[in-house]
C-alpha cells in the first residue's frame, strides 16, 4: 500500500467500522463525566472554614477512545477507552478537612511517600488541581477464530481501572521555563472481572465485526495497583489560556510506572506546531497513570501575587508529534498474572512509540471544546510479535 493512500484508507475504515463505536462511547461520556465529578464532590465536608477556591469542584472533562479499527487491525493493544473529570485550581496550601475523603486519603498517601512533592505548598506561585479517571483495555491476539490456548501470540486479556492524580504546575520568576509534576494511583481489577469480553463482543455486535471466540484463554482474576510519577517541562508561555497568533513549541516529558500493571520508566519529548497554542502540556495516548490535565494557565502573575490571569479559550488549530521510549520491566498484558500462573509471551524491553495527529479548540455554545485525532505508531513489544503496531486515537474535552 502507498503511503498517499493510507490516510484515505485510515478515513474510510474510521467511517465503515468505527462510527458507531465513537457515538456510542461519546454518548456514554456525556452521561458519565458528570457523575464522576459528583461522586467526588458530594463527600466534600460543607463548612464555613472553606473558601470557594478550597473545595473541589470540577471544571471539564475528557473522553478518548483508542482503536486498533482505525488502523485496519484487530490485534495485540485492541481497544481502549478513558472519560476523566479535571477539578479546578486550587491556589496555595492545601487544606485537608476540605478535601473529600478519597482525594484527602490520597494527598496523605502521596505526602507519605513523596514528601516533596508539597515541599513548597505555601508558595502562592504554584497552583494544583485533581483528575479523577475511569477505563478500561483490551489487549487480544492476532486470530479472532481460535479457540485453544495461542502460545506464540500475547494472551487475551482486559483492564478495568479508576485513577486519581495531582497535578502541580510551577513556575519559578525569573525563569524562561515552567513545570508539571503528576503523582497518581490507580486501582483496577485484570482478568474475566473487568468485562473485556463483554465489551469487545458488544461494539462488534455494534459494528457487525466477527467476535473473538477465545476469550476463555484470557488472564486470570488479579487486583490491579500503580503508582506513577510524571514530570512534563516546557518554555513558559504567560498565563494565557492560549499563545496568541502563529507558533511553534516543545514539551519534554519524563516518567516513571510502578505496580503489575506495568512497571516502566520513560523519556519522551512533543512538537507542535500552528495557530493558538493551548497554554497546556499537550497531547498524549491513553495510559494507566499520571493522567495529567493540568492547571488551566501559570499562575505566576506580573506582580508576583497569586491572582490567577486565565482568559477565556479562542478558537485554534495545531498539528502535534511526539516521540517516546521507555523501558519496560513488568506488562501484564505479556508477563501474564503477577501472583497466578498464566499464559505469558517473550516481553522486548525497550519500547519506542511515535504519534502523529491534529488538535484544534473553540467555542460551542459558550463551553470550551477541544478535539486530538492521532495516529500511534509502537514498536514490537514481544518477540513472538509479528510486525510493529498502530492504531487510531480520538479524545474530546469539554470546559463545563
Amino acid at each position: 500500500m502507498s503511503a498517499i493512500n493510507a490516510p484515505f484508507l485510515a478515513m474510510h475504515l474510521l467511517k465503515k467500522h468505527a462510527l458507531g463505536k465513537a457515538t456510542l462511547v461519546l454518548t456514554l461520556f456525556l452521561h458519565i463525566a458528570p457523575t464522576m465529578a459528583q461522586v467526588v464532590h458530594e463527600d466534600a465536608p460543607v463548612t464555613g472554614a472553606c473558601k470557594a477556591n478550597e473545595v473541589i469542584k470540577f471544571r471539564g472533562a475528557t473522553a478518548r477512545l483508542e482503536n486498533d479499527l482505525f488502523a485496519d487491525t484487530d490485534q495485540n493493544y485492541s481497544s481502549g477507552v478513558a472519560f476523566t473529570a479535571v477539578s479546578h485550581d486550587i491556589v496555595g496550601k492545601l487544606k485537608p478537612e476540605c478535601l473529600p475523603t478519597p482525594v484527602r486519603l490520597q494527598a496523605e498517601l502521596i505526602m507519605l511517600l513523596n514528601p516533596g512533592f508539597w515541599a513548597d505548598a505555601e508558595n502562592p506561585a504554584h497552583t494544583q488541581n485533581v483528575v479523577v479517571k475511569l477505563g478500561q483495555s483490551m489487549f487480544t491476539p492476532k486470530d479472532p477464530t481460535r479457540t485453544d490456548l495461542i502460545t506464540d501470540d500475547r494472551p487475551y486479556a482486559g483492564l478495568l481501572y479508576v485513577g486519581m492524580s495531582w497535578n502541580r504546575r510551577q513556575h519559578a520568576p525569573q525563569s524562561n521555563s515552567e513545570m508539571l509534576d503528576t503523582r497518581e494511583i490507580t486501582l483496577g481489577v485484570i482478568g474475566p472481572w473487568a468485562l473485556g469480553e463483554q465489551a469487545q463482543n458488544l461494539i462488534h455486535d455494534v459494528i457487525g465485526a466477527d467476535r473473538f471466540l477465545g476469550w476463555q484463554n484470557q488472564l486470570k482474576n488479579e487486583p490491579a495497583l500503580q503508582l506513577a510519577i510524571d514530570r512534563k517541562f516546557k518554555d513558559y508561555r504567560g498565563t494565557g489560556a492560549i499563545a496568541p497568533g502563529f507558533s511553534v513549541d516543545s514539551i519534554r516529558s519524563l516518567g516513571m510506572r510502578l505496580g503489575n500493571i506495568e512497571t516502566s520508566v520513560s523519556v519522551g519529548i512533543e512538537g507542535r506546531i500552528g495557530w493558538n497554542l493551548p497554554n497546556d502540556f499537550g497531547t498524549y495516548p491513553i495510559r494507566p497513570g499520571a493522567e495529567n490535565r493540568p492547571p488551566s494557565a501559570s499562575i505566576h502573575g506580573e506582580s508576583g501575587n497569586a491572582a490567577l490571569t486565565v482568559t477565556r479559550p479562542q478558537a485554534g488549530v495545531h498539528l502535534f508529534g511526539t516521540l517516546e521510549t521507555k523501558l519496560v520491566l513488568h506488562d501484564v498484558s505479556l508477563d501474564g498474572n503477577l501472583f497466578r500462573s498464566s499464559h505469558r509471551v517473550t516481553r522486548r524491553p525497550w519500547v519506542a512509540q511515535a504519534a502523529v495527529g491534529v488538535s484544534a479548540q473553540g467555542l460551542v455554545a459558550g463551553h470550551g471544546v477541544k478535539l486530538a485525532v492521532m495516529r500511534v505508531f509502537r514498536t514490537r513489544e514481544f518477540d513472538e510479535q509479528g510486525p510493529s503496531h498502530a492504531y487510531g486515537s480520538v479524545a474530546l474535552s469539554i470546559e463545563f
